[in-house]
């Protein structure tokens, strides 16, 4: 639409089925990278990107023509899809269901890039629950327990 301007920053967090330590450094930024271009081919600016084995973090400049399920949805799909294509895995990998999605205004850019940039050295001190725990707290998002990334029963 003609005269509509936005600036819209979301970092996104999901983890992998049961919280799987899937993700590999051998394979990681060739992962980065294919997610990287599904986010740009959906027209949002990718701004910062980081793995570790058992969850994501992804910090985009938002295109409001897309719901943030939907590019979530899509990303999570089709990178499933490459995994498995790629044969990165030597089981079936998946996602696991849902998704956190926290929004910063312009002044936190060089904080979140930071703190995903750092994700090894965060979690030497702390796990993804706790961490994940953590976020919803600081941006007050109410929760409930049995619905956090559940594990293998």
């Amino acid at each position: 639409m003609a005269n509509t301007y936005t600036q819209l920053y979301v970092h996104l967090v999901f983890a992998v089925k049961f919280r799987n330590a899937s993700i590999q450094k051998n394979w990681n930024e060739r992962l980065h990278q294919y997610l990287t271009e599904i986010f740009q081919n959906n027209k949002h600016k990718m701004i910062q990107i980081n793995s570790m084995p058992d969850h994501i973090h992804i910090f985009i400049g938002l295109n409001p023509d897309q719901s943030i399920s939907s590019i979530v949805g899509n990303v999570k799909s089709e990178s499933t899809k490459w995994i498995k294509r790629e044969g990165f895995c030597s089981f079936p990998f998946a996602w696991q269901d849902g998704y956190g999605a926290f929004s910063h205004s312009r002044s936190q850019l060089s904080k979140v890039i930071s703190y995903i940039e750092n994700q090894e050295a965060h979690h030497a001190k702390k796990d993804f629950l706790t961490e994940y725990r953590d976020l919803l707290k600081a941006f007050d998002i109410d929760y409930n327990e049995a619905y956090i990334f559940k594990e293998l029963s």
